[in-house]
């Protein structure tokens, strides 16, 4: 018996990407420049509170629930599915990718390249999952974790094809990559 494929598949998804390529409505550089704000925001809210507590000075708690509402609102435009965790485990993913990107950026500074690298690696894997959750292609119940440390489809098929992919990370990041351009106008 075979196992549910994923919903929506990835050659759905990539009819969109294509129909976006031959210029049909499908923009989302706008909300790529979005989710970079809203990481943005995580981290003002998380700047906001570690202000507060080595101050204790109140002004601090109220603009970290005014930027925390701005945050809201504003992954309300992007996050369209509220299923489960989705929206938690979004704004997470969003929060860990702006870390480890700022991670890779003190590496990069310090001259560690190599460090840098693998922390980019790591802040890109994260927010293609993002975009991955988020535009349909990976939904919760699709997903399992592996003993081989990686996020494998639940599927009795092989993992979707990308030529020259291996994991999921990987093929979503070259998804990702062709549905978000925002040099494209």
């Amino acid at each position: 018996m075979k196992n549910k494929q994923i919903q929506p598949d990835i050659n759905e998804f990539m009819d969109k990407v294509k129909k976006m390529e031959r210029g049909e409505k499908l923009d989302l550089s706008s909300d790529e420049d979005l989710s970079i704000g809203i990481m943005n925001l995580i981290s003002m809210e998380e700047h906001f509170f570690f202000s507060y507590n080595k101050t204790k000075d109140p002004k601090y708690l109220d603009l970290l629930n005014e930027i925390r509402e701005m945050r809201k609102s504003t992954l309300k435009r992007i996050i369209k599915d509220y299923e489960g965790e989705v929206w938690c485990i979004s704004k997470h993913l969003l929060a860990a990718s702006m870390r480890f990107m700022e991670v890779g950026t003190k590496a990069l500074t310090k001259g560690d390249k190599g460090d840098a690298e693998d922390m980019f690696q790591k802040s890109y894997q994260l927010y293609s999952l993002f975009w991955g959750l988020n535009l349909g292609l990976v939904q919760t119940k699709d997903i399992k974790h592996t003993d081989s440390k990686e996020v494998a489809f639940v599927s009795e098929d092989p993992k979707p094809s990308v030529k020259g992919s291996t994991g999921i990370f990987e093929k979503l990041g070259q998804l990702v990559q062709k549905a978000i351009d925002c040099c494209k106008e």
